[in-house]
């Protein structure tokens, strides 16, 4: 099944952000402010339908600094040239033009200016500010961030033409001493007990339910349960819920909830209390004791599947013996291991980089940043048909302007240091990418058949050879773990940094427990 949309494999040039895995908000390649700097949103006009604007402009530009980083241009053009331009526009209009009374073509100038003037000025005046600031910002060596805001100060006729054009600019970076930054590279070796408890895991997410009536509920059985809960002797809003299959122990519900279901039979009816946290999402039953009515209807005991040929096979081991089957689980931890120590030095670098770095974003690359993570929010959490702007930009801006931030950071190192990914990274990126699909090979034909897509790859193997770059001169050291504090760590870390709008989870499934569930 081919990709229908850009891997998720971190922020790249022209493309806003896009995360890779293990990567949580801090990869982030932005483009070249040279590109923002070197063409205008729009295309040209076409040539047979607008003015032609001289290549060579005669202009006057002065700059005004206004902050630390936003600048305000006022450029000045011939009044001669403005009106060439409108006189241009004003004839080729006139060609065309019909009016009552008179015939087509034949509208006297003076009545096509009545009419038309003050839009063909304006116009005109749009036009040029968009064609002359990106020539101007070029002559006198800025790199705007974002898009400028233009307003025209004067456009009377027979006085020269005179635009603003307010901006903020690409902060200077310099570049700290990467020595300085202190990073702990976890190191750990995959034991024989550790391939144990990972066969068990395997064995625990395959385990099915059998109904036993002879016995009563365990921790870890599942019951199926329908509850009931009341407020003050009413009804609660969101606590009533029917025929739930609840595994005891699970945390999934609210803390006490299960705990008062130990012990159950099957066809029994319970009522407890359980107080709600102080931090609960409803508060109306924050901090608040509820009245539960249960009724359970089966309890089911846990069954683990064998350590059999038929396990193995099912996790793709098909010549059914222990050994082969430890050796699989073996090579994929040491792989996890290996992504997880890999991901934890990287948010180490990245932790580094933007502390050893301290200067303002530009709020347009910030602005812009948080529009973009609505949008991911959105998306994520299938809200379809919802303006992603409805959702209040303080959630995401603090995360934005770090993002922003990190990426200007690393685009600096790119660009002082020369930095470029060789082909075996962008090889090695994309098998990571086409791995997670069920035809790799299929996949990766399908990138190297799209250059776009291709140059997203490209990009997050440049972002790596910007994580190694540093790694090979910050202070790095060992210290001994095990396999299972080092996947917690990495999990707890990309848990801790990704903000809502990047996180890769599932929302919280609520449709059986209603507001009881976590």
């Amino acid at each position: 099944m081919l990709p229908l949309s850009s891997p998720q494999s971190g922020p790249f040039p022209g493309a806003r952000h896009l995360q890779r895995p293990g990567c949580g908000d801090r990869c982030m390649l932005w483009r070249r402010p040279e590109a923002i700097a070197a063409a205008p949103d729009s295309a040209p006009p076409d040539a047979a339908t607008h003015i032609h604007l001289v290549t060579e402009t005669t202009m006057q530009v002065s700059i005004e600094t206004t902050s630390s980083l936003e600048r305000r241009m006022t450029v000045t053009l011939p009044a001669a040239e403005f009106e060439e331009q409108v006189n241009q526009r004003l004839t080729q209009a006139a060609r065309s033009i019909r009016l009552p009374g008179f015939r087509p073509g034949k509208v006297p100038m003076k009545e096509v200016r009545r009419r038309f003037g003050d839009g063909v000025r304006a116009e005109v005046a749009g036009e040029l500010m968009q064609r002359t600031f990106f020539e101007a910002v070029r002559e006198e060596a800025l790199k705007p961030a974002g898009q400028p805001k233009l307003e025209p100060v004067q456009m009377d006729p027979g006085v020269d033409f005179q635009y603003a054009a307010t901006f903020e600019v690409m902060p200077e970076i310099e570049l700290g001493d990467f020595a300085s930054i202190a990073l702990e590279k976890p190191v750990a070796a995959v034991t024989e007990v550790d391939i144990d408890n990972m066969i068990e895991r395997l064995r625990e997410q395959r385990k099915r339910f059998e109904e036993r009536d002879d016995r009563a509920a365990t921790d870890g059985d599942q019951v199926v349960v329908s509850f009931a809960g009341h407020l003050d002797g009413e009804p609660a809003e969101g606590t009533q819920a029917d025929d739930v299959e609840l595994e005891l122990g699970s945390g999934r519900m609210i803390p006490g909830f299960e705990d008062a279901l130990l012990g159950v039979k099957p066809g029994e009816e319970r009522s407890f209390d359980v107080t709600f946290p102080e931090d609960y999402g409803n508060d109306t039953l924050k901090g608040r004791m509820v009245r539960f009515d249960a009724s359970v209807t089966a309890v089911r005991e846990p069954v683990l599947p064998a350590v059999d040929a038929e396990l193995f096979a099912e996790l793709g081991v098909e010549d059914g013996t222990l050994e082969t089957f430890r050796a699989e689980v073996l090579e994929n931890m040491e792989r996890e291991l290996e992504t997880a120590v890999r991901g934890q030095l990287k948010n180490q670098v990245m932790d580094g980089l933007a502390a050893l770095h301290a200067f303002s974003p530009p709020k347009a690359m910030v602005h812009e940043q948080v529009h973009a993570m609505q949008e991911e929010m959105v998306q994520r959490f299938g809200g379809q048909g919802m303006d992603p702007r409805s959702l209040p930009e303080e959630l995401f801006r603090e995360q934005a302007e770090r993002r922003v931030r990190l990426g200007l950071i690393l685009n600096r190192i790119v660009d002082v240091h020369e930095i470029e990914p060789d082909a075996q990274r962008v090889e090695a990126i994309l098998d990571d990418v086409a791995s997670r699909y069920q035809e790799p090979e299929q996949v990766k034909s399908w990138y190297h058949g799209n250059p776009q897509q291709m140059e997203q790859i490209r990009a997050a193997a440049l972002e790596d050879a910007v994580v190694d770059f540093v790694l090979e001169r910050a202070a790095v050291t060992e210290v001994e773990k095990d396999y299972d504090s080092i996947l917690a760590a990495a999990a707890g870390r990309t848990e801790g940094n990704e903000d809502d709008a990047s996180s890769t989870g599932d929302a919280p499934d609520q449709a059986d427990g209603g507001a009881v569930s976590q």
